[in-house]
């Protein structure tokens, strides 16, 4: 009689190895840039595993992305929910706010569209998203009528400043969290529309 694999046997180990080579991705990404490039061997290197084992599990770079990605949707789907409830105003503020503080997801899509990869949605919650916009437009809330081009504008302005905050909080010499703070009006006066107006 065969005993049973011991806890924390090889599909743990996999599972935590897939975990570390998930984290160093995201730490090389954050440290070297999106554009920096990504070696699967550095990634091996920096998670402290065996090189094979990332192609192994993985096989390539954008798999490994992939997989980051699916993660950081899953940790990001609370703040996505929390973000299509209430009015629209605080919707678009959680929005901004949520992409701020977890940019991951973002900088994840970004490099695999920019590698060339159709596969990575943008607009993840495409459904959900454009039910809440296209009611908002029923209302009259909604600064335009076309609820598809309101989507896409939003998405892009979220993409953009989740980006490059940074950066042009340093080009205008003010703390980044004093930019975030003074984006949410801003996000608001272009996507909603004054009561009356």
């Amino acid at each position: 009689m065969t005993a049973p694999p011991a806890r924390g046997g090889p599909a743990r180990d996999r599972a935590a190895t897939e975990e570390s080579l998930r984290d160093a991705a995201l730490r090389l990404l954050r440290e070297g840039g999106v554009l920096a490039g990504l070696n699967l061997r550095e990634v091996a290197d920096a998670a402290g595993v065996n090189r094979g084992l990332v192609y192994q599990y993985f096989g390539s770079r954008r798999a490994l992305l992939r997989s980051a990605l699916r993660r950081q949707a899953r940790r990001n789907a609370a703040d996505a929910a929390a973000a299509s409830a209430g009015p629209m105003r605080d919707r678009l503020a959680r929005l901004l706010l949520s992409n701020v503080r977890r940019p991951e997801a973002i900088r994840l899509v970004t490099l695999l569209v920019l590698d060339g990869d159709d596969r990575p949605r943008i607009l993840p919650n495409r459904g959900a998203g454009r039910a809440g916009l296209a009611a908002e437009a029923e209302r009259g809330a909604l600064a335009t009528g076309d609820v598809d081009a309101a989507h896409a504008a939003l998405a892009s302005v979220i993409y953009g400043y989740t980006l490059f905050r940074e950066h042009l909080a340093r080009e205008m010499d003010v703390p980044v969290e004093e930019l975030d703070e003074r984006m949410v009006p801003c996000l608001e006066a272009l996507f909603t529309r004054s009561p009356g107006g």
